[in-house]
């Protein structure tokens, strides 16, 4: 669950550490009952893939550990 300004303030921040050639690690953390529902966690590190594209490649997939879900990305 986030917010669609939080979301914006978040790629605009992940542009700003790729342009500056620093690699950018995304952490989900699912509270009570979203851990049941992961998927949502999954479409949101998905878009922002697609929303950063052209300047970053994917280190990492997204994967669930724990009650985490995480990506790591880098700059091309």
């Amino acid at each position: 669950m986030i917010d669609t300004h939080d979301y914006e303030v978040k790629v605009k921040q992940a542009k700003k550490f790729l342009k500056d050639g620093n690699k950018v690690k995304f952490t989900m953390r699912y509270k009570g009952r979203e851990l049941s529902a992961n998927d949502m966690g999954q479409t949101v590190l998905n878009r922002l893939l697609e929303d950063l594209e052209g300047l970053c490649k994917l280190d990492s997939a997204p994967k669930l550990e724990g009650k985490q879900m995480m990506m790591i990305i880098s700059p091309i």
